[in-house]
């Protein structure tokens, strides 16, 4: 009975490190995601601009941006055969160019609306990325310290271990740690997550 406690604690603390590690990666990529849809617009509305018809432009941003290429590819194959142009990846992409097409209005002048919109945003979510760095920080430090507390009581010899983890008591309040510090990572998260970069 004595490695129950530690399993569900251990359990809980690898979800909790699990799902912070997820969270960041999927704030980077979605960041790094709105950069590059800046990157093809740009290049599309400069060869728009230039005289090029759409398709040729969306095709030569897929050739420039390779992250973006099947999606723009595809956006391009519709636009050819005239279809309602729809895209999961790329839904600001595909409605503006919709609503040019819809409305006869120069493609290049709302691809360039949708790109200020986008940068905008992605422009925001980096700023309060940057400024709930200090939140996140005391989070980590607050979600760190009781583990840091339980490796100091073993160092100095009150053995917080052994009394954690070889009583039913001891086990109970292990686990209840371990899923209060999951609880307070998953609400930091929360708290300091919002604002992030929309689909674009």
């Amino acid at each position: 009975m004595a490695g129950v406690g530690a399993a569900v604690a251990a359990v809980l603390l690898t979800l909790s490190v699990g799902q912070e590690w997820r969270s960041r990666k999927e704030k980077g990529a979605a960041l790094a995601r709105a950069e590059q849809v800046s990157a093809a617009l740009r290049m599309m509305i400069a060869e728009l601009r230039s005289g090029a018809h759409p398709v040729p432009a969306a095709e030569a941003a897929a050739d420039a941006i390779p992250a973006l290429a099947g999606d723009l590819r595809n956006l391009a194959a519709a636009a050819r055969l005239d279809g309602t142009l729809e895209s999961n990846a790329l839904p600001g992409l595909a409605q503006a160019w919709n609503l040019a097409r819809r409305h006869g209005l120069p493609i290049a002048d709302t691809l360039e609306a949708y790109r200020r919109d986008a940068e905008a945003e992605a422009k925001f979510a980096r700023r309060l990325h940057a400024k709930m760095a200090g939140p996140r920080m005391s989070a980590t430090v607050l979600t760190v310290l009781p583990l840091g507390c339980l490796a100091l009581g073993q160092v100095i010899g009150a053995g917080p271990l052994t009394v954690l983890t070889e009583s039913l008591l001891g086990q109970s309040f292990l686990v209840a740690g371990a899923a209060l510090l999951w609880a307070g990572t998953a609400w930091s998260r929360m708290l300091t997550g919002r604002g992030g970069v929309a689909s674009t």
